[in-house]
């Protein structure tokens, strides 16, 4: 039976809207900073990516609807975008060795209708790992978040099971008010590396429909929670990519290689840009598209790039992980 882990317990949750802990340099919060940017700077120059070339601008040759619709435009570009988490049911489960709760976690977009209300499901260990894991890198912040304690006794009565519902619901809500911890790779695993490891296994096993299907799945809810470096979802597309060319889906490969693309494109040293460019240049040869651009990026791209053999685009997610 294992003991219980204490950490610091208050009465009530405090979520903050402006995190003020972070206002005063020091060494300590140079080191959060580093484990925050840690997972965006993983083998790539990754910054913010700016939709401002895609920004209508005005000008006095607009109508009046056409002034509104570009305010409107502008207003949502503005409007920052919040998550939710819900906990609404759950189930008992068991294995050959323990018998266990899994709660079913709802990730929704606030703010307008989310027609992709992707959910996962997590058990108690695996909320218990995500604070460990996230207690070591920012103890200043959680300081005055609870955690549900471990009982011995009574995990699974109705009672019990609906109040630790409410309690990692307010948990992940209070996590995610807190910027640092929003975006860190803990948190973002927490919700996602489940399924990719196991998408990228029926990957390198060849099983390209299981595979896709994991990653399409996923995907909405990478979307959501990686939308402060968007590029951060680029190998899962890569993935996808792979999944649909092999399958001999050559259109949806396509599809989703322009989307791929598009988020690369102030992103040249990423390490699956040229990957990523020759399989949409193969592509695009299959489909009788014009591929011109593509080579004159790819030969401008190799000629800054050293000359080191570069992997192809499914050696490269083949890698991705690997346990």
């Amino acid at each position: 039976m294992e003991a219980e882990q204490e950490y610091p317990v208050v009465d009530e949750f405090v979520v903050e809207n402006d995190f003020t802990k972070l206002s005063i340099a020091s060494d300590e919060d140079t080191r959060k900073r580093e484990a925050v940017t840690a997972f965006e700077r993983n083998d790539q120059e990754t910054s913010d990516l700016s939709d401002a070339d895609n920004t209508p601008s005005p000008n006095s040759s607009m109508t009046t609807k056409e002034h509104q619709e570009y305010w409107r435009k502008v207003n949502c570009q503005l409007k920052p975008v919040k998550l939710l988490f819900d906990i609404p049911s759950s189930r008992i489960a068991e294995d050959c060795f323990s018998k266990y709760v899994m709660y079913q976690v709802f990730i929704i977009k606030s703010g307008s209708f989310d027609c992709n209300k992707v959910f996962i499901e997590r058990r108690y260990s695996d909320f218990e790992r995500l604070h460990r894991s996230l207690w070591r890198d920012f103890k200043e912040e959680m300081e005055e978040i609870t955690f549900p304690k471990k009982r011995l006794t009574g995990n699974f009565t109705e009672e019990m099971i609906n109040e630790r519902k409410l309690a990692f619901r307010d948990y992940l809500g209070s996590l995610y008010s807190i910027k640092c911890i929003q975006r860190s790779k803990q948190f973002i695993d927490f919700f996602t590396r489940a399924q990719l490891v196991e998408a990228y296994g029926c990957l390198r096993g060849g099983q390209y429909t299981k595979a896709l299907e994991i990653l399409l799945k996923t995907l909405p809810l990478q979307e959501k929670l990686t939308q402060h470096s968007a590029s951060l979802i680029v190998p899962s597309l890569c993935a996808i990519l792979v999944c649909h060319k092999d399958l001999e889906n050559f259109l949806d490969a396509h599809e989703v290689g322009e989307k791929a693309l598009a988020l690369l494109q102030k992103h040249s040293r990423h390490k699956y840009y040229i990957p990523l460019l020759e399989a949409m240049i193969a592509l695009a040869y299959v489909l009788g598209k014009d591929f011109v651009f593509l080579q004159e990026k790819l030969e401008e791209s190799k000629v800054k790039k050293d000359q080191s053999k570069v992997l192809t685009l499914k050696e490269l997610a083949v890698k991705e992980y690997v346990r």
